[in-house]
């Protein structure tokens, strides 16, 4: 099956919006959600990450077909908060960002929970500990 990319036509040519950008568009939105530690990419995303290279769209699979998406993300919970609440927060914020900036409908914003991050007790130099399960 041949995805066709939504295009837009005006006078100057034609305007196409590549799955990668709603996908960091998705990613910037659920990152600003109070009570998301991060995005989980699986460990070869993590690994390029490491190495110096961020990757705004990690965690997010996006299908888009002709003028609607449909975006699955992957997020780290912060201990503490209400999981439930986190994920519609993140399911609204997506929605709205990529609606706005794109034009597309969006028909779907599955968000999974993979791990939750918490912080070690004692020394605040210390690094966040997450449990993820993969």
């Amino acid at each position: 099956m041949d995805n066709v990319k939504p295009e837009v036509n005006n006078e100057f040519g034609a305007i196409r919006i590549a799955d990668e950008v709603v996908a960091t568009v998705a990613g910037l939105a659920a990152a600003d959600v109070e009570g998301v530690a991060s995005m989980s990419g699986g460990w070869s995303t993590d690994l390029v990450e490491k190495l110096g290279k961020r990757n705004f769209g990690k965690g997010i699979k996006v299908e888009v077909i002709d003028d609607e998406t449909k975006i699955d993300i992957y997020i780290v919970v912060e201990f503490g908060y209400q999981i439930p609440e986190v994920a519609e927060t993140v399911q609204k914020e997506v929605k709205m960002a990529v609606e706005t900036m794109t034009g597309l409908a969006v028909t779907a914003v599955n968000v999974h929970i993979v791990g939750v991050s918490m912080k070690k007790s004692g020394n605040a130099d210390e690094a966040d500990a997450e449990l993820i399960v993969e």
